[in-house]
């Protein structure tokens, strides 16, 4: 099996929590856990088609390449026979700073031999033991997109070079999902759309960069011959005087910050100075600390006040109930 990923927001990674907190503990032999295609969207990158994700209780259900084949066969499944009553009593319980720190201090010293991959057109995650789907839901649990970046993740599965099993979550999730979709349309419609996905991925990233209205943050990009100006971006800066990566370096991202402002430039904004600087420093411009972003400003000028902050909409969370959350890419729940 290939490496696996799921991708979700906060909510998917909650109930992936719930459905592996309750399969450590209902589990039978023979049992999976599937969310099929139905209940998942597409990838939030490229808006492709989702792979489903298998739940494999690896202490009491085999899932081989030969299991995984024949279940493949089977799909769909047929109208369901009853319903299941899916239980995560403690979970909540355990969550809790105090309890958390004592569960893992417990686990620690127990083995951890379970396996994430990519078999047959799954995602495939098969924790080894009770305990180990436990740790697995507790680490889909603790995610949180609150933070600078919006994103956060854990690893699952053992260490071999890399790590076998990804969850990673977004805040603006639904967004990307939807902005892909977006753009992949678009680069679909064209009458030269690529064919082989190795080319249609980059043309839908760059049209999605579009719709978002963040290609001019593009400073960097490769071709054939090496790094070069993005296209977006050198329309941008040639009002600064800059025509290539080297005569970026050679005034600076604030110097060139500076006479873009004072040629009017629309839609110009401190994003732009974080590209520069993080193009010139070879780190992406959500990178560049609060610390480095300070000592721009000050250079800039005591003129320049920071953007206002976007008024925060609350929220809404749906409940966790127990039917699968749509998401993405074999990617989530």
């Amino acid at each position: 099996m290939t490496r696996g990923m799921v991708l979700s927001d906060d909510h998917g990674a909650r109930l992936l929590a719930r459905l592996l907190w309750g399969l450590s503990y209902q589990a039978r032999p023979g049992t999976v856990v599937l969310i099929d295609r139905a209940f998942l969207t597409p990838t939030p990158f490229e808006a492709e088609s989702p792979d489903p994700i298998v739940l494999v209780p690896g202490w009491c259900t085999p899932f081989d390449e030969r299991v995984a084949g024949e279940f493949k066969r089977r799909l769909p499944l047929a109208k369901p026979e009853g319903t299941v009553r899916w239980h995560t009593f403690g979970l909540d319980r355990t969550v809790e700073p105090g309890a958390l720190d004592d569960w893992w201090g417990r686990y620690r010293r127990r083995e951890h031999n379970g396996r994430v991959g990519h078999s047959h057109g799954f995602v495939v995650l098969t924790p080894s033991s009770p305990d180990e789907s436990r740790a697995w839901a507790l680490q889909a649990m603790r995610l949180n997109t609150q933070g600078a970046f919006g994103t956060d993740y854990t690893y699952l599965g053992p260490f071999d070079r890399s790590y076998e099993g990804e969850i990673q979550v977004f805040r603006g999730f639904r967004s990307m999902v939807s902005v892909a979709g977006r753009a992949r349309t678009r680069v679909l419609s064209r009458p030269d759309a690529p064919d082989e996905p190795e080319a249609l991925r980059p043309a839908i990233w760059n049209e999605a960069e579009i719709i978002r209205g963040e290609a001019h943050l593009r400073i960097r990009e490769w071709n054939d011959s090496g790094y070069r100006l993005g296209r977006a971006a050198a329309v941008m800066l040639a009002h600064a005087g800059v025509a290539d990566l080297d005569d970026l370096a050679a005034i600076g991202s604030v110097e060139a910050y500076r006479r873009m402002r004072a040629a009017g430039l629309k839609g110009l904004g401190l994003e732009m100075l974080w590209a520069m600087e993080g193009a010139l420093t070879y780190r992406d411009r959500r990178n560049v600390t609060a610390e480095r972003r300070g000592a721009l400003l000050a250079e800039l000028g005591t003129e320049t006040a920071p953007e206002p902050a976007r008024p925060r909409r609350r929220r809404y969370r749906a409940p966790i109930n127990p039917a699968p959350h749509r998401s993405g890419h074999g990617r989530t729940p």
